[in-house]
């Protein structure tokens, strides 16, 4: 990138910036917070859920009683524009592991059973990079990163692993131990407390070595199940009942931390893979899971870890699931792997709550089994190209459907316009251009495939009657005697 364009989106980007610390105490800064100098390594648990909302916990405003994520969030820092890599399971799993887009591990939005592809074997996993550092890695949970030989989660840096290779929506449902099947079609009412057991199993192990534990739980997804000890117990239904029990198990997890005086050596980690489906809440935001409005991406995200992350604090960074593997790299003493990643250490603004330089992110759609770009952000700027046809307001349903290139850019303020209902791109041309040209720099490094797509896509225009911020029309003929359209649309 030109360094022109560099110094203005980090201007533009800067002069937008909210301050990064809100609300409530904050611990204040002594000799060990805000640095990174013991010599003992820090074990790491990391807990992600399955299309868990930005305001699905009471930390986040919701009334699902989430008690001990609220706990971990008052003892840590809780970030507000914290951001999943893609709005699919497969594929955000990937860019999370790997800190790198998942077009650039040939990783497809969802991973059906028994699928011919896979995130690209030769990716470097987060797990790869603790286990060279000889750390224990240990899987837990839900995968979909691929369910064969050579694809599994002891194929892919981690020394063990208990749990199910893709989605509880998919069957049959094999429970696997490492590579094993422990159970042909499992019980997925008690997916959340058999994770949690095993959890415990790990963290009560006598050893000095460290490890990182990667939690990954089935639920909220469709359809949320509670245990029989959970059902019926919230009053918001199933999805309720789910939550509430990921956060008991929460609970469970750091009353095992506490007990076995782990707690002040452990960076702990909670979040989601995106943002959520038909039920759940996406916070203040625009569309759900599938969708490249915010809505489909934005996802809690708690981090503690005693002395070194201030507790009591917001994050208003933007920041998001490609930066993990730098940041951790950073904080853990971790080798970067010997490729090009898209994240970056943001330590500056989780340990010191700093501004960021401008970085833009893009967001790619599952539409159609491909990965069509849609839109790119940098700080709050976000410029939609393109959009799936079928739906006005969300994307719920992205399979069977097509991207179609917008027949103008739309320009959004994440800042002053978190539900992105005000398109504001005839105001800012200077904003425009240089988001376009930003996204074809970036595009010439991504694969052919990615390249090949995006090509076909510039080819497929939206009809100029398509309204901003409505989905595609493909109207080709006379608009009906009744319509009229602005001159610029027509």
């Amino acid at each position: 990138m030109s360094n022109n364009r560099r110094d203005f989106l980090k201007t533009l980007t800067a002069s937008m910036l909210t301050p990064m610390v809100a609300g409530g105490s904050v611990q204040q800064f002594g000799e060990k917070v805000g640095t990174i100098s013991s010599s003992k390594k820090p074990n790491v648990i990391f807990m992600i859920c399955d299309d868990l909302g930005a305001g699905d916990l009471g930390c986040y405003g919701s009334k699902i009683p989430t008690p001990n994520l609220d706990r971990l969030a008052a003892q840590g820092t809780r970030c507000t524009r914290y951001n999943a890599a893609h709005p699919i399971c497969s594929a955000s799993r990937a860019a999370l592991l790997t800190g790198r887009y998942a077009p650039r591990s040939h990783t497809p939005g969802a991973l059906f059973p028994h699928s011919k592809v896979a995130m690209a074997r030769e990716e470097r996993t987060l797990a790869d990079v603790f286990r060279e550092q000889l750390y224990r890695t240990h899987a837990i949970g839900k995968w979909h990163l691929g369910d064969d030989a050579g694809y599994l989660p002891t194929d892919r840096g981690f020394d063990s692993f208990f749990g199910v290779p893709y989605s509880d929506d998919m069957q049959p449902l094999p429970l696997l131990r490492n590579r094993a099947m422990v159970e042909a079609d499992t019980d997925r009412d008690e997916l959340t407390p058999r994770y949690t057991a095993e959890a415990l199993k790990i963290l009560g192990a006598e050893t000095d070595q460290p490890f990182f534990l990667y939690l990954a739980y089935s639920y909220p997804h469709d359809p949320a199940r509670g245990s029989k000890a959970f059902r019926g117990r919230s009053a918001f239904g199933n999805y309720g009942d789910a939550v509430e029990e990921i956060d008991w198990s929460v609970g469970q997890v750091l009353v095992a931390l506490n007990k076995t005086g782990k707690e002040d050596d452990t960076i702990v980690i909670f979040t989601s893979d995106h943002g959520p489906w038909f039920q759940g809440s996406p916070g203040q935001t625009r569309g759900r899971k599938g969708s490249t409005f915010e809505g489909g991406v934005r996802v809690p995200f708690l981090v503690r870890r005693p002395g070194y992350v201030p507790s009591g604090a917001i994050s208003d960074a933007w920041i998001g699931h490609l930066d993990v593997l730098p940041t951790l790299a950073k904080w853990c003493g971790l080798k970067l792997p010997p490729i090009s990643l898209d994240g970056r250490d943001v330590s500056a603004a989780l340990m010191h709550q700093q501004e960021l330089p401008a970085k833009s992110v893009l967001y790619f759609s599952p539409a159609g089994g491909k990965d069509d770009l849609h839109a790119i952000r940098s700080g709050p700027w976000k410029m939609r190209i393109a959009q799936c046809t079928g739906e006005i307001y969300v994307n719920d349903q992205t399979m069977g459907k097509e991207s179609m290139l917008l027949p103008r850019p739309e320009l959004y303020n994440l800042d002053s316009d978190p539900m992105e209902s005000f398109d504001i791109s005839d105001r800012h041309p200077e904003i425009i251009a240089l988001l376009a040209a930003e996204i074809e720099e970036q595009m010439e490094t991504f694969p052919k495939t990615t390249q090949d797509e995006y090509r076909v896509l510039r080819d497929r225009v939206a009809s100029r009657v398509t309204p901003p911020a409505a989905a595609p029309r493909v109207v080709t003929g006379p608009l009906p005697n009744w319509a009229w359209e602005p001159a610029d649309r027509r």
